[in-house]
């Protein structure tokens, strides 16, 4: 079993894997999540934020190899972090994330499915450093299928999101296990994107939740279930 390692997407912290750890240290799986600089308690200015820093984040928390987890706009890092340290990551799972197509950016990636949800609702900051998500949009977004009170909870946690990581590409993918978590109602990266990122992964490593964009608060225990049994695969 090893451990897991839970990365958050654009605007968010470890703050939103709260009840998944709580599910998962109830079922014995080892498991933490981190803050990305400029994101959750990191205070790291958004000009001063890039993809690399986010690898480098990421590889100097891991000792020994973790099951590495990327949700949304995490799965950049997490490829990033594998690609940087290889030896460090059992396998990486991508929870309706983006799967690094080679020498493209995640905002070039936008354009590679018609429908992009999110796309009308970006606020660019003034500086061009960052940006944030309309607040009225939110609930629909990414926890229209939550529990009462986790649309104030993350509107007093979201952050603004550094743009250069999300402009930045990668130039190949590691050569490591990959599992890929598809949520078939998602509105925030449609089902269908989410597929077609993962339609190279092998036989069996492709699941499906009925969830929307967030299921770390809409089903955490079924999402702690299946890390913990990913984690064990790992041995």
């Amino acid at each position: 079993m090893s451990e897991l390692l839970l990365i958050h997407g654009s605007c968010h912290g470890a703050w939103c894997w709260r009840d998944t750890l709580a599910e998962l240290e109830a079922l014995g799986q080892p498991a933490r999540a981190i803050d990305l600089p400029g994101h959750g308690a990191d205070r790291t200015p958004p000009a001063d934020v890039t993809l690399d820093t986010y690898a480098a984040r990421i590889v100097e928390t891991i000792d020994t190899p973790v099951t590495l987890v990327g949700h949304s706009m995490g799965g950049f890092p997490i490829t990033a972090a594998a690609l940087a340290a290889p030896d460090k990551i059992a396998r990486l799972v991508y929870l309706c994330a983006y799967v690094p197509t080679p020498g493209r950016s995640l905002s070039q990636m936008r354009g590679d499915w018609p429908d992009q949800p999110l796309v009308p609702h970006i606020r660019r900051a003034e500086d061009g450093a960052s940006f944030t998500f309309d607040p009225d949009r939110v609930e629909t977004l990414f926890y229209h299928d939550c529990p009462p009170g986790t649309v104030d909870f993350a509107r007093a946690h979201l952050t603004p999101q550094p743009t250069a990581p999300q402009a930045t590409a990668l130039p190949s993918l590691p050569d490591v296990p990959r599992i890929y978590i598809v949520c078939d109602d998602d509105r925030a990266i449609p089902a269908g994107f989410q597929r077609q990122m993962a339609a190279d992964f092998p036989d069996g490593e492709v699941q499906t939740m009925a969830m929307a964009h967030s299921p770390f608060f809409a089903a955490p225990g079924d999402l702690a279930r299946r890390l913990a049994a990913l984690a064990g695969r790992a041995d």
